[in-house]
This record gives C-alpha cells, structure tokens and sequence, in this order.
C-alpha cells in the first residue's frame, strides 16, 4: 500500500502478462534440451563408454549457476536493504523472486548428495593408505583426504550443505515475511522497517559469507581434492553477486517494456544499475587476477597444478575466452555512459556477462576431472556440458518467473517511491 501523492499514478502494479510466455518458453526449453542430453548421453555411453560420467558433471554445473543466481540474489536483497538507495526499488521484486528459488536449489542438490561417489574421489576412498598402496592414488591425493576427512566426507557434506540451506532458508523465511508485512502496513513505518530490514542483513551477509563459502569448498574446490586456495570463497562470493546483478537488471530491463516499470525505472537509475554492474566487473577482474598471481608467481607443486590443468591440452583456450567474456568485453562495454543509459545495449552486455558466469563455471569444474585435465577434445560428453546445464537453468528460470509472478512487482510502500515518481525525473 502506498501513501504518497504518486500513490494511485500507476494504474496497474501487476507483473506484466508476458512473463507468463516466459514461463512457458523456459519450460519448452528444458523440455527440449533435456531429450538432447539425453540423446548425448546415450551416444557418448554407446561409443565412449562415460555418457553417464558426464551427465552427472555437466548436470553439477548446471546446479551451482543456480545456486549462485538464487543465492546470490539472497545476497544482494540484503546488501541492497543494508546500504538503501532508489536503484532497489526496481530490482528489489526480482531478487525477492531469486531468493524464493532456494528450495528449488535444494531439490536439484539432491542429484549431486546422492552421487558423491561418482564425482569426488574422496567420497569414493575409505582407507586413503589401503588406496595408495594399490596404487589407485598419488601420496598427495591419499595425504589430502586423510587430513580433509573431518570436513570431505559423505555424512559430513551432507551434514554441512543440511545446516546451511536451513540457515539460508532461515533469513528467507524472515525477510520475505516481513516483506509482505511491510507492504500490508497500513501505516509508512519507515524507520522500523528500515531498522529491521538493515539488523537481519548485516548479519545475515557474515553468515551468507561463511556458509556459501564452505559449501563451494564442499561442491566445487573438493573435484580437487589436493588444492586449496584461501580466496576461493571469495571468488564465489563476487562471482555470484557478478551473475545474479546482470540477471536482475536484464529481468528488470525486459519488465520495464510495460506498466509499471515502463514510468519508474527512470534512466538516472538504470544508470546507477550500470554502474553497480560495472563495480561487480572490476572486483571480479582483481579478486581472479590476484588469486592467479599469488599462485602462479609462488609456483608450488601443490598449487600451479590447478592452473596448468586449465591452460594446457587445449584449455588455453578457453581461458583466454573466459578472460575475454567475463571481464573484456563488459568491462570496455561498461565504461560508456550512453551504453549504461541506453537500454538494449545495456541489456546485450548483462547477456554477456550472465553467458560469461556459465562459461566461467565450465572452466572452474571441467578440468578437475583426470581425463579432462590438460586434455579438451571434442565428444559427445563435451556437448552435454551446453545440454544439460541449460536444462537445469530452464527449469530454475520457470519457478523463477513464477515467484516473480506472486507479488506486485512494485513495492509501493517505500520511502523513496514518491521522490522515484517525482514528475522532473520522469522515465525517459
């Protein structure tokens, strides 16, 4: 409900009818890919003997983009309510929807939880010792996961990724409830709302910090059982903030073709929201970079592996793509204010860069794999890498729109939503 003299100015605060061909576009999609994984897997079984092999790792690319979109949305809903700012009236419904996902994300986890075996080569050792003396590991691999046990384990992950999706669905729980509370307040009761909103994300942005970080040591670093890095969370961290910020301004871009968003996404916030966008670029740039300097100038036995892993046997290639996709071409993009205020423009580099993360991810898992490592040759299995993630991310797209669906996509009872409708700052 809304207070202010803008208050009735917009005729219609639904989200626009055409998300519902969204909703069936991304279910068609899934549906359509999923008979190509399928077909793909088949083939690579029949002729290469590891169609299920790949399945499995494609499909766990798949699920940690959607869990750095849901997640990383989570995130940015509290940054945004920690820090204010007009620019959140606008994207605020969206990452609400992003974080509404999670318990989609839990259900596509469970894949991942009930294979260990197949994708980490510590959850399929029990006597790391008995292991290298039939010779089927390095002394390295057995030494890391005697010492890892404690955290790499079957029971422990599971305990782990438990705890953490209970603490994420925790401040969901909180936050969207209160969301619907403030909006049903009959009275603006700015400054407790604010204050409220603010506690739970301070906090809750220490917690996600901690807790994603294991997890992405859980599901991703451990394909490496020997490797380490103490920025890796980090990395995810900025990495899922870089993916989720592109998703929600090219959502909030395409929702702004109709009523409401077509009057209060003004061009002075679209602005702001390229400028964040390129704030999250340049961050990604020196957080990968630095992590890649210190390891490589270090040059230790038990670090530089990982890189050379993803640089030779053809993997240059694609990291000198990544390189190009992920932080190039948004970062030169970005520097132009009329790109920033220009909406298709602004909409093809957040398709860049949304492209750029799944890229980023295949570069991140693939290689970890022993007949992958240093060794990118073309297969069917190869392919299932395009297939299934979309499949996957088709799906999470679908309950996405559909949460987007469920509340007004503008939240009227907002201190800045008068001062956003001001006549001298109508939406070009």
């Amino acid at each position: 409900m809304a207070h202010g003299p803008y208050s009735n100015s917009l005729p219609d605060l639904k989200t626009p009818a055409f998300v519902n061909d969204w909703r069936r576009g991304a279910l068609i999609t899934a549906a359509i890919f999923a008979v190509a994984s399928a077909v793909l897997a088949y083939l690579a079984a029949s002729l290469q003997h590891d169609g299920f092999q790949h399945l499995l790792r494609s499909y766990l690319m798949g699920f940690v983009l959607c869990w750095s979109f849901a997640l990383g949305g989570q995130a940015l809903l509290m940054l945004q309510y920690l820090t204010g700012g007009k620019w959140g009236l606008v994207v605020r419904r969206p990452l609400e929807a992003m974080a509404r996902t999670l318990p989609l994300v839990a259900l596509l986890f469970l894949p991942i939880g009930f294979c260990m075996k197949r994708l980490y080569l510590w959850a399929r050792i029990s006597d790391p010792a008995a292991a290298f003396k039939a010779h089927l590991i390095t002394h390295d691999e057995a030494h890391a996961i005697a010492w890892k046990r404690p955290m790499l384990g079957i029971g422990s992950v599971w305990i782990q990724t438990i705890i953490c999706f209970a603490i994420w669905f925790t401040f969901l729980y909180f936050m969207d409830r209160w969301s619907v509370q403030r909006d049903a307040d009959p009275e603006p009761h700015v400054h407790f709302w604010q204050t409220r909103f603010e506690n739970i994300s301070g906090f809750g942005l220490v917690i996600y910090s901690i807790t994603m970080t294991v997890v992405a040591i859980d599901w991703v670093m451990s394909l490496d059982v020997t490797w380490y890095s103490s920025m890796y969370g980090f990395l995810f961290l900025v990495g899922q903030g870089y993916a989720a910020f592109a998703l929600v301004i090219y959502t909030t871009l395409k929702l702004s073709k109709a009523e409401p968003l077509k009057t209060v996404l003004r061009v002075t916030e679209q602005h702001d929201l390229g400028k964040l966008a390129f704030a999250f670029v340049m961050l990604n740039i020196y957080i990968a970079y630095s992590q890649f300097l210190i390891i490589w100038s270090g040059n230790l036995p038990d670090e530089i592996p990982w890189y050379l892993d993803r640089i030779r046997g053809g993997w240059g290639v694609i990291a000198t793509l990544d390189f190009v996709f992920h932080w190039l071409v948004p970062f030169t993009l970005l520097l132009s204010r009329d790109i920033k205020r220009n909406k298709r423009r602004l909409m093809l580099v957040c398709g860049i860069m949304i492209f750029a993360r799944c890229w980023d991810t295949f570069w991140l898992i693939a290689p970890n794999f022993p007949d992958a490592a240093r060794n990118l040759h073309l297969s069917f299995g190869l392919f299932e890498y395009v297939t299934v993630p979309i499949t996957v991310g088709a799906i999470w797209m679908w309950y996405y729109f559909t949460q987007l669906q469920k509340r007004p996509i503008v939240q009227t009872n907002d201190p800045h939503f008068d001062e956003i409708m001001e006549a001298q700052h109508a939406h070009a």
